[in-house]
C-alpha cells in the first residue's frame, strides 16, 4: 500500500500503559486498528497531545479519553484548526452526562471502551477516517488524483506524454528525476474531458471555482494561470474600452498600466502619500471626494475622452506593497459616489478574509451589501502569500449596481487565457482554497501573525538592550511600526504589549493621526492599518524629520550581505528592507534572519574588508572595492546619497503628476510604429515618453506612456539623474528601472519623436 494511503489515527488516553481494565481495552483496540492496516499514534499525556495532534495536519481521526486531564481543552484546540476531522470520545456510559454541551457539539462519536468489541470500534474509526479522507480533497484536485491513478496511455498533448519523452535523453532523465513522475502525469491537455475546462468553467474546474468563491466570500471566482498581471488585464478588457475613463491608484502594478494601454482607456490618477522613508502611504480621502474627481476629469487635456457617464472602473492597491490596508467601507462610501465598479488589486493580500484582525479591510468583506453598492473585483496572487504554485491567481467578484454578465466577461477571460493552461497550477489553486477552508484559515494566519509579532518584539528588545537611538549608544536596526500601543489602562511600549492583544486588536496597528511613527501627518483615524506580517526593517541614516543623519548604512549593502547567506528580502529601499512573513515562515527562518543582522553588525563594527563581507562584489570590481571596508563603503554611499538628495527627489518626483500629452495607448502606438527615439537625460527636458519609466523598488510608475518629463531642473529628471550618478559611482549597485536603456553608463528613455507628438 502507498504510505500516503495509510490511515493515521491518534489515541490520547492516560491508561494506555496501565494494567487496568481500561488500559487493557485500549491496548486491544490499538492492536486491532494496526491489524486493520491503520497507523496508530499512542499518546499518554496532554503535553504530548498538543504537538502530536493539534499541530499535526496528517491525522485522520482522533480518539480522546474523557477522563484525561485537559480533554475539553484539547478537543477545543483540535476544532479550532480542523472542523471536520473525526473526534471520538472514549468514556463509560455513566459518564456521558458529565460532558458539557460545547464538547458534545464538537464530538463525532462516543466509544464505550470496555463494552464494545475492539473489532467494532476499529471498524467505526476506519469508516469515519475514510469518510474524512473522501471529503478532504477539493473538487478538481480530487478528480486529477483519480485520473492519474488510471495510468492511461496519452495520445494527446503535451508531447512529453506523462513524462516518457524526457526519459529518452540524458538531460531529460535528470529533469524527470528532479521533478518526479507525478508532476508529469498531472500535466495534462484540455482534451481530458473528465477534468473539465478552464475556458468554459465546466466540470471539476468549474466546481473548484465555485468552491473557491464560497471559501473566499465571492459571488463568482475565476481561476487564472498567468498571475495577477493576467487577472488585472482581464478585468480591464472586460470593463472598459476606447476612451473610457478609469480612476487609477498611482501606486499601481505594471499590469494595470498594461490594462490601460490594451483597453485604450484614459487614466485619471489618484496620488498616494509618501513618508520620510519613501514608503508609499494611502490615497487620502480628499483625493477621492466626488468634487475632486470631477475637477480632475474636467481638466484632463485629452479631447477624445468620454465625459458623459461615470468612469468605467476604479483601481486601488490594497494592501500596498509596504503593508498598508484601507478601511474598505470608508473607501467605498467615497469612491462609490463616482464609479460603479471598483477593482482591489490584492495580489499580496489573499489571506485577509481568514483572520478577524483584517475585518473590513479587504474587497470580499463580510456583511450586508445593498444592490446599489458598486460592483467589486478583487484580484489575488494566490501564490504570493498563500500556498500555491507560481502564476496561480484568482479573480473574485461581488455583484453590485453594475452587473457583470458572465458570458460577456468571459470573452475577456478567453482573450488573456492560454488554451493550454497548466493543470498543476489549477490544482494548486484548488488545494489553496481547501487549505484555508474551515478553521484552517484562521489557524494558519494566526500562526503567521504570531511569528511576525515575535520577530518584531525581539528586534525592539535587542534595540532596547543595546540602547540604540540614545546619544553615544550602540546602533541597531529599527522597525517601522507603532512605538506604543493603546490599551484600556493607557499606553504601553510596543515591546511590552501583550502578544495576544497585538494579534487580535486592529487598533494596535491603526495609523492614528497623532502618532509620529508612520510619517503621514493628518491622516484620518482608522482609515489605514499596517499589516503586521509585512515587516519593514529600517537601517540607520534617516532622522524622523526626514533629513539625512550624520551617519548611515544604505539598505542595499545589508541586503547584499543577507542574500549571500541565503536570506532574500522582498524589496529594498534606500534605508528600508521589506520582509514578508508568509504561511511558510517559521521561528527557524526568522531566527536565521536575526543572526544575519547580528553578523552584519559585527562585521560593520569591526570594519572588515569588503572582500570578506561581500566577496562577489569585491571580485567583480576589484579596483573599486578590493581594499575598501564595508564601513567605509556605507559611509561613502550614505554621504553621496545625502549630497545628491536622492530620497528627497524621490518623494518630490512621486508627489505630483506629470503633464499629459496623449493617452498611454497612443504613446504605445508610436513605439510599435517606430516613431520614437532614445533620449539621454541631458536632452530629456519636456519630452513625451513612449514607455512607462518604473524604478524598482517598489515598481511604481514614475512616468506613464504619454506623459511629459518636465523641466531639466524638475524632480523627475533630477531623480533619474541622481540614480544614474549613483550607478556610475557604485558599480554593482545599479538600480533596476523598467523603461530605461543603458549605454556606456548613461540612461536613455524612449520618447515620442517630436514630429509624431
Amino acid at each position: 500500500m502507498n504510505p500516503e494511503e495509510i490511515l493515521r489515527i491518534a489515541i490520547v488516553d492516560a491508561h494506555i500503559m496501565t494494567e487496568t481494565t481500561g488500559g487493557r481495552a485500549t491496548r486491544a483496540l490499538i492492536q486491532e486498528m494496526k491489524r486493520a492496516g491503520m497507523a496508530v499514534i499512542e499518546i499518554g499525556t496532554m503535553e504530548d497531545a498538543v504537538p502530536a495532534v493539534v499541530t499535526a495536519p496528517d491525522v485522520d481521526c482522533v480518539l480522546v479519553a474523557w477522563d484525561i486531564e485537559g480533554a475539553e481543552s484539547l478537543i477545543r484546540m483540535i476544532r479550532s484548526r480542523d472542523k471536520e476531522v473525526p473526534v471520538f470520545l472514549i468514556s463509560e456510559p455513566g459518564t456521558v452526562h458529565t460532558v458539557p454541551l460545547p464538547v458534545i457539539r464538537q464530538v463525532n462519536e462516543y466509544v464505550w471502551i470496555t463494552e464494545d468489541t475492539p473489532e467494532f470500534i476499529a471498524g467505526r474509526v476506519e469508516a469515519a477516517a475514510l469518510r474524512y479522507r473522501g471529503r478532504l480533497l477539493p473538487p478538481f484536485f480530487d478528480e486529477l488524483v483519480n485520473f492519474s491513478r488510471d495510468f492511461e496511455y496519452s495520445w494527446h498533448t503535451p508531447g512529453h506524454a506523462g513524462g516518457i519523452a524526457f526519459l529518452k535523453t540524458p538531460a531529460g532523465r535528470i529533469f524527470h528525476r528532479f521533478f518526479g513522475e507525478q508532476l508529469f502525469r498531472s500535466d495534462l491537455s484540455v482534451s481530458v474531458e473528465e477534468l473539465g475546462s478552464l475556458l468554459d468553467h465546466s466540470g471539476p474546474i468549474g466546481e473548484a471555482e465555485r468552491y473557491a468563491a464560497k471559501v473566499f466570500g465571492a459571488d463568482e471566482t475565476y481561476f487564472v494561470t498567468n498571475g495577477t498581471s493576467g487577472s488585472n488585464r482581464i478585468i480591464f478588457s472586460g470593463s472598459v474600452s476606447d476612451g473610457d475613463l478609469v480612476l487609477v491608484d498611482r501606486n499601481c502594478h505594471k499590469s494595470v498600466e498594461n490594462g490601460i494601454t490594451l483597453s485604450r482607456s484614459v487614466p485619471i490618477y489618484l496620488v498616494p502619500a509618501r513618508n520620510r522613508y519613501g514608503i508609499i502611504g494611502p490615497i487620502r480621502p480628499g483625493e477621492i471626494e466626488p468634487d475632486e474627481i470631477a475637477k480632475r476629469i474636467a481638466s484632463h487635456p485629452c479631447q477624445s475622452i468620454s465625459r458623459d457617464g461615470p468612469p468605467g472602473l476604479a483601481v486601488i492597491t490594497n494592501s500596498t506593497y509596504d503593508g498598508l490596508c484601507y478601511h474598505v467601507p470608508t473607501l467605498e462610501s467615497l469612491l462609490g459616489l463616482s464609479v460603479d465598479r471598483i477593482l482591489y488589486d490584492e495580489a499580496w493580500y489573499g489571506y485577509a478574509r481568514f483572520n478577524p484582525l483584517y475585518r473590513d479591510r479587504f474587497g470580499m468583506r463580510e456583511g450586508h451589501r445593498d444592490p446599489g453598492d458598486p460592483t467589486i473585483f478583487a484580484t489575488q496572487s494566490t501564490h504570493k502569500l498563500l500556498a500555491a504554485l507560481s502564476q496561480a491567481s484568482m479573480i473574485h467578484l461581488k455583484a453590485g449596481r453594475s452587473p457583470v454578465e458572465h458570458g460577456r466577461f468571459n470573452q475577456a477571460f478567453l482573450m488573456h487565457s492560454s488554451t493550454s493552461p497548466s493543470y498543476p497550477i489549477i490544482a494548486s489553486l484548488d488545494i489553496s482554497s481547501r487549505m484555508m477552508d474551515g478553521g484552517w484559515g484562521k489557524t494558519l494566519t494566526d500562526e503567521t501573525i504570531d511569528e511576525a509579532i515575535a520577530f518584531r518584539k525581539e528586534m525592539i528588545r535587542i534595540r532596547r538592550e543595546l540602547g540604540a537611538g540614545e546619544p553615544g549608544a550602540d546602533w541597531w536596526f529599527g522597525i517601522w511600526q507603532p512605538d506604543e500601543i493603546r490599551t484600556g489602562e493607557g499606553r504601553v511600549a510596543f515591546e511590552d504589549a501583550d502578544p495576544g492583544l497585538l494579534r487580535t486588536d486592529p487598533s494596535c496597528w491603526t495609523l492614528h493621526p497623532e502618532d509620529e511613527w508612520h510619517g503621514f501627518p493628518g491622516l484620518e483615524d482608522n482609515y489605514c492599518m499596517l499589516d503586521p506580517i509585512k515587516v519593514t526593517i529600517l537601517t540607520p541614516g534617516i532622522r524622523r524629520d526626514g533629513s539625512p543623519a550624520a551617519e548611515g548604512i544604505p539598505a542595499e549593502i545589508v541586503t547584499r550581505f543577507l542574500e549571500g547567506r541565503g536570506v532574500i528580502p522582498e524589496k529594498t529601499g534606500d534605508y528600508n528592507i521589506l520582509f514578508l512573513f508568509s504561511l511558510g515562515i517559521t521561528k527557524g527562518k526568522w531566527g536565521t534572519l536575526l543572526s544575519g543582522l547580528f553578523e552584519f553588525k559585527r562585521l560593520f563594527d569591526e570594519e572588515q574588508l569588503l572582500k570578506d563581507v561581500l566577496p562577489d562584489l569585491a571580485a567583480a570590481f576589484p579596483q573599486r572595492y578590493d581594499s575598501m571596508t564595508v564601513t567605509a563603503l556605507a559611509d561613502e554611499m550614505h554621504r553621496f546619497m545625502s549630497g545628491n538628495r536622492q530620497l528627497a527627489l524621490l518623494r518630490s518626483a512621486y508627489s505630483q503628476l506629470p503633464a499629459v500629452a496623449m493617452i498611454p495607448a497612443a504613446a504605445y502606438a508610436r513605439l510599435v510604429r517606430g516613431t520614437v527615439e532614445k533620449v539621454p537625460l541631458d536632452q530629456l527636458e519636456d519630452r513625451v515618453v513612449a514607455t512607462a519609466v518604473v524604478p524598482y523598488p517598489p515598481g511604481i510608475p514614475l512616468l506613464m506612456p504619454g506623459e511629459r518629463t518636465g523641466t531639466a531642473d524638475g524632480p523627475v529628471i533630477g531623480f533619474l539623474r541622481a540614480l544614474q550618478d549613483f550607478d556610475t559611482r557604485f558599480p554593482g549597485f545599479s538600480h533596476e528601472i523598467h523603461g530605461v536603456e543603458r549605454e556606456n553608463g548613461r540612461y536613455l528613455v524612449y520618447c515620442v519623436s517630436p514630429e509624431a507628438e
